[in-house]
C-alpha cells in the first residue's frame, strides 16, 4: 500500500491516490493546518504537517512531482545575462552598448525585449524597484540601473528617495 499526494494549486491542494486510485484531496489551511477530505464526503483535521505524515506515512509528498526541484541542464540557456540575475532562462541575450544594458527575451521567438537585472525606476508617484523590466518602460522613465545585488538595489533607492525629497 503507497499512498502519495500530488498537486493540485501549488503550496494549497492535493490529490491523494492510494496505489493510483483517489482517495481524496487535501487543503492546507491559513493557519497552517490541513483538511482531509475524502471521497465518501469525510473530513478530518490535522493541526500540522507532522500529523498529516503520521496519518498518511512521511513520504506522502515524496513522489509529487511539483515539489521536485528542476536541475539544470549543461545546454540550457543562462539564467544570468552578462553577470546581471534574470528570473527564468534567458533567450537572445545581447548587450546595449549605447545604453549599457544587458537585453534578453523571455522566449526565443519573442520581440519583447527585457533588461537583466534590478533597477530603480522614477514613475510619476515616485521611485519603485523593477527586477528584469521591460526595456520599453526603461525608455519611458528616469531609471538607475542595471544593478547586480537586490541589496545595492535597495541602497540606491534609499539615496534617490533621500535627493528627490532635498529638491
Amino acid at each position: 500500500m503507497s499512498i502519495n499526494a500530488k498537486t493540485l494549486v501549488k503550496d494549497r491542494f492535493w490529490i491523494i491516490e492510494e496505489d493510483g486510485a483517489k482517495i481524496g484531496t487535501l487543503q492546507k489551511e491559513e493557519n497552517n493546518g490541513w483538511i482531509f477530505l475524502s471521497k465518501k464526503d469525510q473530513r478530518e483535521k490535522f493541526p500540522d504537517i507532522e500529523s498529516v505524515k503520521i496519518k498518511f506515512g512521511p513520504d506522502i509528498f515524496d513522489n509529487d512531482p511539483a515539489q521536485e526541484k528542476p536541475t539544470q541542464v549543461d545546454n540550457e540557456q543562462p539564467t544570468e545575462v552578462h553577470g546581471y540575475p534574470v528570473n527564468q532562462i534567458a533567450y537572445n541575450a545581447m548587450f546595449d552598448v549605447t545604453k549599457q544594458l544587458p537585453i534578453y527575451t523571455k522566449t526565443p521567438k519573442s520581440k519583447s525585449l527585457f533588461c537583466a537585472g534590478y533597477y530603480i525606476i522614477e514613475f510619476p508617484k515616485g521611485w519603485r524597484k523593477a527586477f528584469c523590466p521591460k526595456l520599453i518602460t526603461l525608455q519611458r522613465y528616469t531609471f538607475k540601473g542595471p544593478i547586480k545585488t537586490k541589496l545595492e538595489m535597495q541602497q540606491i533607492l534609499n539615496e534617490a528617495i533621500k535627493d528627490s525629497a532635498q529638491i
